[in-house]
């Protein structure tokens, strides 16, 4: 069975940044797609940011375009990092890391994937 864990979600300014991890059971190697989602009440989750691992092609919302990065971790081989800078109170979710072992359909699909951590909030005040 595998497992995810976010963690680095925390209250911050506006056009501040922050580092979410996504640790794993498994090296992250062995899945096709890694992604972070995120949701906020009343709201369907969206899909943030996705890599995928066989070419390290990334993907990534209209909305935060040229400000998140979603990027594998140089030296754990279980842990992939959304790297988010110039942060927005709409930025503000529950944000999730997703991961798929076999892919098909959309990168931004959350019914395309197995694996879903906890969650972590991340709050952003103007």
């Amino acid at each position: 069975q595998v497992h995810l864990v976010e963690s680095g979600g925390a209250p911050v300014q506006a056009g501040g940044s922050l580092t979410l991890s996504c640790g794993a059971s498994t090296a992250i190697n062995t899945f096709d797609y890694m992604a972070w989602f995120r949701q906020t009440p009343g709201k369907e989750r969206e899909g943030v940011a996705a890599i995928y691992n066989p070419s390290a092609a990334t993907y990534y919302a209209d909305s935060v375009k040229g400000r998140f990065t979603i990027a594998r971790d140089n030296v754990d081989d279980t842990v992939y990092l959304l790297l988010m800078n110039n942060l927005k109170p709409e930025d503000t979710a529950v944000y999730y890391c997703a991961a798929v072992l076999i892919s098909g359909g959309d990168w931004d699909d959350p019914g395309k994937y197995r694996y879903w951590g906890q969650g972590t909030q991340v709050t952003v005040s103007s």
